[in-house]
């Protein structure tokens, strides 16, 4: 049995979604970068997200890749988060529909 601690990283990644294309990976991430990437996250009003599964599974994306379309819907839940919280709707979105 290896005694030796388990190092757990802080992963961070940033995704860009222009509503025309599939979100891309604007930055990625580990200890010391992911704490950057989530600094510089807080300062410009970006709102964060914890979702461990869904950081290891897009850690397989290089910055300025489109994310797999596998992830579509997981990463749909996170923007549709984000667009929540800040109060920000798609130009077609309809209030009478909810």
């Amino acid at each position: 049995m290896n005694d030796l601690p388990i190092q757990i990283q802080k992963v961070a990644i940033a995704l860009n979604y222009d509503q025309e294309n599939a979100p891309t990976i604007t930055a990625r991430g580990h200890n010391q970068m992911a704490e950057s990437i989530i600094k510089s996250g807080k300062e410009n009003n970006i709102p964060l997200h914890k979702d461990h599964d869904l950081c290891a599974s897009l850690e397989q994306t290089n910055v300025g890749e489109e994310i797999p379309e596998e992830l579509y819907l997981a990463v749909a839940e996170v923007i549709a988060f984000a667009y929540i919280i800040t109060g920000k709707f798609p130009a077609d979105f309809n209030y009478e529909n909810l």
